[in-house]
């Protein structure tokens, strides 16, 4: 097998830490932490970290060269061209589109709008960042306050965690939904607990929890790249051969 397909107890690893760390985060939901601190400037230094995460996530999808680095197809692309001019021999073509190859086993990845494909995980991920952020902008530097339900908001942040962890599982516009509710997710379960607890030292425990998703999040979605042409049976594609006898 190949050397760059994520071993299955690397993946397991991430998955059974970041389902832990959901877990503390319900935990949390039922038995808020006491440790109620009076620091004044709590909310603009959380704001401002997870704010900044926001930040970098958005601007990273406008990078093409980083999100297709997931996958390494520009650096293949700059090595040898000849893998491209046999996709066209099982219905595609040798063009990538959103990021992907224009392959019918990626056609749950992408989405058109007119003539242009978009990926749908970049596209729902650049959603919901734009929602936290502005969430982030509301709540940590407004007077905005969540007098009732801040339980209730960390379990719906725990369930878009959670389904966005597994996205590559669904395709189409709930795969896009999946993406954004991830993103907004973690920014709920955050402002949810911190409205319980209050804690700066709680708050940054969330925002590294976060960063441990989202790197969880990238890794499957490699993991799920490299296994679909691992997978692949096409006897002429090229670069599915060469990824399988990397090693």
């Amino acid at each position: 097998m190949s050397k760059n397909l994520f071993s299955s107890s690397f993946i397991t690893y991430l998955v059974t830490i970041s389902l832990f760390g959901l877990f503390l985060a319900g935990i949390m939901a039922f038995y808020p932490p006491v440790v109620e601190e009076n620091f004044l400037w709590r909310k603009p230094i959380v704001g401002s970290i997870f704010g900044s995460i926001c930040t970098l996530g958005i601007l990273a999808v406008f990078f093409p060269k980083q999100c297709s680095g997931v996958f390494d197809f520009r650096k293949e692309e700059r090595g040898s061209r000849s893998y491209l001019n046999h996709f066209a021999s099982h219905g595609t073509s040798s063009k990538i589109r959103g990021h992907h190859p224009d392959c019918e086993s990626f056609s749950a990845h992408v989405f058109q709008v007119g003539k242009r494909t978009f990926c749908t995980a970049c596209t729902g991920l650049l959603l919901g960042g734009l929602s936290a952020f502005a969430g982030t902008i509301l709540y940590f530097f407004s007077n905005w306050r969540i007098e009732h339900g801040s339980s209730l908001l960390v379990w719906v942040g725990i369930l878009g965690v959670g389904f966005g962890l597994f996205q590559f599982k669904f395709s189409g516009i709930f795969r896009l939904f999946l993406n954004i509710f991830f993103a907004f997710g973690a920014f709920l379960i955050l402002i949810g607990v911190d409205e319980l607890a209050r804690s700066v030292t709680v708050d940054l425990f969330l925002v590294a929890l976060t960063l441990f998703w989202l790197f969880t999040r990238i890794s499957l979605s490699k993991w799920d790249h490299e296994r679909i042409c691992y997978a692949c049976r096409v006897a002429t594609c090229e670069f599915a051969d060469r990824k399988k006898k990397v090693g």
